[in-house]
């Protein structure tokens, strides 16, 4: 059975990091793994988008429209813009922190005060917590989608895989403890 999963965010949240080390942990637990990214002008505030499936065998790293088992969002405005992606009883993991995208900032969009309820009418369930306020607590709010990481593992069930080891991997030396600390903050939030 294949498991569908989008992670949304603006340029700069970390949003490619998480999908990549998601990506990496599944493959090592043996899982066949497609994934695709789509950048808006990614490093001026602009939308972030990964496809992510797997399953036993997997033949298209696009998450069909009302397929997605979860939807991480590093930013609520982006979670309400994708959430037709969502299946029915589908889960969302949201960072309630605001930040403004590009169309927000330039005046082209406007940021709806209620999008926290908007996107709990459609979802099956919404773990909702500020993700950047608890990377703040540890001194870099940049490992936020760390934490994010830990509540999508923790809520996928896929605790078994080494996630320490998938740190210690693939995030630079200096960075490893506090990644693995945020890492467990993030699996304590769900």
């Amino acid at each position: 059975m294949t498991k569908n999963v989008l992670l949304t965010g603006i340029g700069g949240q970390g949003t490619i990091t998480a999908s990549k080390l998601l990506t990496i942990g599944l493959m090592s637990a043996g899982y066949d793994v497609k994934m695709s990214e789509v950048h808006g002008m990614s490093q001026r505030e602009g939308q972030v988008l990964t496809h992510l499936r797997y399953g036993d065998k997997v033949f298209s790293p696009v998450v069909p429209m009302g397929e997605a088992d979860i939807i991480m969002g590093f930013e609520e405005l982006e979670v309400l813009r994708n959430i037709d992606y969502l299946k029915e009883d589908g889960v969302v993991v949201l960072n309630t922190a605001r930040f403004n995208p590009i169309g927000v900032l330039s005046g082209k969009d406007t940021y709806p005060e209620n999008t926290k309820e908007l996107i709990e009418a459609r979802a099956g369930k919404v773990y909702s917590f500020d993700a950047t306020a608890e990377a703040e607590k540890l001194g870099n709010p940049k490992v936020m989608n760390i934490i994010l990481l830990g509540t999508i593992i923790k809520s996928m069930n896929l605790e078994d895989i080494d996630w320490d080891k998938i740190i210690e991997e693939n995030v630079k030396p200096k960075f490893v403890d506090l990644n693995k600390k945020a890492l467990r903050i993030g699996k304590s939030l769900i």
